[in-house]
């Protein structure tokens, strides 16, 4: 049996009050380069998966 790994807590969200409005847009690209990260991963682990559903298909 394989043990996954514990998954992180998430995090709490940033308070936004005291930001400035160039901090703010500085921590909204942050965002999007995370989000545009994890949309990376996943289409790597879709390829992934096609291709060993495809070797597995009779």
């Amino acid at each position: 049996m394989i043990e996954e790994e514990p998954r992180p807590l998430p995090q709490r969200p940033r308070p936004l009050d005291n930001l400035s409005i160039e901090e703010l847009e500085e921590y909204i690209a942050e965002l999007k380069g995370e989000i545009a990260r994890a949309e990376q991963m996943i289409a790597a682990k879709r390829n992934f998966r096609g291709a060993a559903d495809a070797v597995f298909k009779f």
